[in-house]
């Protein structure tokens, strides 16, 4: 679903050929080299079609993700019946990604694209992350639903996110930590 706008309406080959574009070019070179130039160029549009619907290459790139462009299945929490293991797992293949060549230009298109536009904070956080994570939390900590799921929720999310800007590198025992952090230790 394409974020809401203001404005004319637009073409939907335009859209889609303008995130093949971004995605094509994101791969290429990384988030470092990509210009809304070159998107315009690759996708056969004029900049200021791009710039009409989206604001930043950040944003282009963020619409690309929650339409499962980018990240493809990283988005989803694997579900073997050990949610703590899990969330561990999950967090690991987001810090591996994190540490790939193109995974830091990801992780700071999608932190100015949130920091840009509420409602892009909004839906990145709703659709990428809250809404499966919320879920396999709530298994963690015994069902638990409401304001204390959603509390747990934006701890683990804060310290990803922290850890991720401050390019840390941590492994399979390190999300464990964080997992038992957030959700309490695991009954031994």
């Amino acid at each position: 679903m394409a974020l809401s706008r203001t404005g004319p309406v637009r073409s939907e080959a335009a859209r889609l050929a303008i995130l093949d574009a971004a995605v094509s070019l994101f791969t290429e070179r990384g988030y470092d080299h990509l210009t809304m130039e070159g998107i315009a160029r690759r996708a056969g549009v004029g900049k200021q079609t791009i710039y009409r619907w989206w604001p930043s290459k950040g944003d282009v790139i963020a619409e690309a993700i929650l339409e499962g462009r980018l990240l493809g299945g990283r988005r989803d929490l694997p579900d073997t019946g050990d949610a703590r293991a899990d969330l561990a797992a999950w967090l690991t293949d987001l810090f591996t990604l994190r540490a790939s060549p193109d995974g830091e230009g990801l992780l700071r298109s999608l932190v100015a694209a949130a920091a840009g536009s509420a409602e892009t904070g909004r839906r990145l956080r709703a659709e990428i992350l809250a809404a499966p994570l919320s879920h396999r939390l709530s298994q963690a900590m015994g069902g638990i639903t409401g304001p204390r799921l959603d509390a747990a929720a934006d701890a683990l999310l804060g310290a990803v996110i922290l850890r991720a800007l401050s390019r840390e590198d941590f492994g399979q025992d390190d999300m464990l930590l964080l997992v038992d952090a957030i959700v309490g230790p695991a009954a031994r």
